[in-house]
């Protein structure tokens, strides 16, 4: 059965749905308010508060500097082989760092002329945040797309300590 729920952060309410299995709860998304592509509640789900809270616990270290690595189980499967691999090399890179969107199809074989697949890889992960797809950014340095928005990508890098707060 699928299940839901709303838990606030420093970037908005996220939406948490994931699978209920007699092991537990695995999340299968993370999504936030105005994100690309994010799912819409449906009727047939179940708001279940408690089957999240170990997630919306570590969520809330996360927010609170105190957690660098989630250990949050996720449900196997969707989208293609392509996109597991991309999502796969995502988890690997470590809190506080960024690694550009070429040096990330490098590590996975990919050919420079085909970098943009990476990046719709990217745009199409399910657990934003949690896969940490915000620690890609452009060669010259620059925050491109994020299906959250550039904005609290900025938002989670200065976080982390990968970026250096602006001065207003």
């Amino acid at each position: 059965m699928t299940i839901y729920t709303t838990v606030d952060s420093p970037l908005g309410e996220l939406l948490l749905v994931g699978d209920e299995t007699p092991d537990g709860t695995t999340l299968t998304s993370l999504s936030m308010p105005g994100q690309k592509n994010a799912p819409a509640i449906r009727p047939d789900w179940r708001h279940a508060p408690a089957a999240f809270a170990e997630t919306a616990r570590q969520l809330s270290a996360y927010f609170d500097a105190g957690l660098t690595v989630f250990d949050i189980p996720f449900t196997p499967g969707g989208g293609t082989d392509f996109q597991q691999r991309v999502w796969h090399a995502l988890e690997e890179i470590p809190y506080g760092t960024t690694i550009t969107y070429g040096q990330l199809a490098d590590r996975l074989d990919v050919p420079r002329g085909q970098v943009q697949a990476v990046g719709a890889a990217i745009g199409a992960n399910p657990l934003l945040l949690v896969r940490p797809c915000h620690r890609v950014i452009g060669a010259d340095g620059t925050m491109r797309g994020y299906a959250g928005g550039v904005e609290r990508k900025v938002r989670l890098l200065t976080h982390e300590g990968a970026l250096q707060p602006t001065l207003m």
